[in-house]
């Protein structure tokens, strides 16, 4: 509904009704009447339905169980009805309702609607509605009425008898100004009433026929947790894409390039020292350049992840660690991809950890299934006093475990080693 007042502000602003000028432009703005008849009209549109609606709904009930199906029906059936009302002559949008009722029979899922704070509060609005709707239509009507007759009084003052009952003559010019008064008052009043009301009507439509706003925060809960999957996933995506872009692409011409100067250093025994020295550090450089890439390709995304799975990468990690390891998994499938990289990672920082900050010399690694959670387990035999977020690394782990909705837990007291403790969801 368009607003029928605009209260300026500013450090200049007065009140409203301080100004008349302003009050008067309010009054004649085009907007306000137009919002005040689709008003009515969306009163006038539920008359009916509270006249079907009104005799269902206290009739049905008398009859019981049998009856019962019949009634959620209706409840439906008007709920439907109203929705169509706002959406077409207000345009506004109550959102439907999303309950689903599974059950094995027909009278499990009757029953299971029947319990429902839903049902209650869409039976709430119609019963409520069937008795405002036709008080709230007949008012607005009458105070249209009225205030029309009235306004456009001198058009027909020339049929009305010269006396009334009263004495008074309605073809004088001072009660043809005074009747035309009245009638813009009623006017304006129905107009303030209708907007009322239909404000009214939209706040107990919302309220009772929509969701609860517990359901839609878990609507909007469900929403943000489907996109941002959609993020974690489309990363993961993206460093797939630029793993296997470097390993095909760069990665090659490196590789090409370092046996290139190393067939050249082994065919370049005549030449001067100088350049043969030169061959060699453009070798050595080409070498550590690639193995660089390669580092920087499995920090990426390892291949091994999707050719083989998570058994397999881990045990690669286990394998190329600085320290030993022990390593148990017990993994019946393969973990959706986005899960299977963050319980890579983890172990790889986790490695990393142990062997460059904590002094361990051994690892131990669990990773197993618990139902619908990959439990991830990595204890050394370090120094410990781990803590995310002082320069280790495993602040930038806990957002990654947090980004699944994973839980990360570190138990890392000062010479007692360090204890990661990490649960993934990684579906049914």
């Amino acid at each position: 509904m368009v607003p029928d007042s605009y209260v300026p502000t500013g450090p200049a602003a007065r009140p409203y009704a301080a100004r008349p000028a302003g009050l008067l432009r309010a009054a004649l703005r085009a907007e306000g009447w137009y919002a005040a008849w689709r008003g009515t009209a969306h009163l006038a549109a539920g008359l009916p339905i509270a006249v079907l609606s009104a005799p269902a709904l206290l009739v049905l009930p008398l009859f019981g169980l049998p009856t019962l199906g019949a009634l959620l029906a209706c409840v439906r059936l008007f709920t439907r009805w109203h929705r169509a009302r706002f959406a077409e002559c207000l345009g506004v949008t109550v959102p439907p309702r999303a309950d689903r009722y599974a059950a094995p029979t027909w009278l499990g899922r009757v029953l299971a609607e029947t319990r429902a704070a839903t049902t209650w509060r869409q039976l709430c609005y119609h019963l409520g509605a069937a008795v405002l709707a036709p008080v709230s239509f007949l008012v607005c009507a009458l105070g249209w009425a009225v205030g029309l007759c009235l306004t456009t009084v001198w058009a027909y003052a020339w049929t009305l008898p010269e006396r009334n009952v009263l004495g008074l003559s309605p073809r004088e010019p001072a009660i043809l100004v005074a009747l035309t008064g009245v009638g813009l008052v009623s006017c304006l009043t129905v107009r303030w009433l209708a907007a009322q009301l239909v404000a009214l009507d939209t706040r107990a439509a919302t309220a009772l026929l929509g969701p609860s706003r517990a359901e839609r925060l878990s609507r909007r809960v469900e929403a943000l947790t489907a996109s941002r999957d959609a993020l974690v996933d489309a990363a993961d995506a993206e460093r797939r894409r630029i793993e296997r872009d470097l390993h095909d692409g760069a990665q090659q011409r490196l590789t090409a390039l370092a046996m290139n100067l190393g067939m050249l250093r082994q065919e370049t025994a005549g030449v001067p020292e100088s350049v043969h020295t030169e061959i060699v550090r453009a070798h050595e450089d080409a070498k550590l350049a690639l193995a660089e890439l390669r580092r920087l390709v499995r920090g990426l995304h390892p291949a091994v992840l999707d050719a083989r799975g998570l058994d397999a990468a881990l045990s690669g990690l286990a394998a190329s660690a600085p320290v030993p390891v022990r390593l148990r998994v017990d993994l019946p499938d393969r973990p959706p991809p986005a899960i299977g990289a963050v319980a890579y990672f983890v172990v790889a920082e986790a490695l990393t950890n142990a062997a460059r900050h904590a002094g361990a010399t051994g690892v131990v690694i669990t990773a197993e299934r618990r139902a619908a959670r990959l439990h991830l387990e990595i204890t050394d035999d370090g120094r410990g006093g781990a803590r995310p977020g002082i320069g280790t690394g495993l602040h930038g782990l806990a957002q990654r475990v947090g980004s699944v909705d994973g839980t990360l837990d570190i138990t890392s007291p000062l010479g007692g080693g360090t204890r990661i403790t990490v649960e993934l969801p990684c579906g049914s």
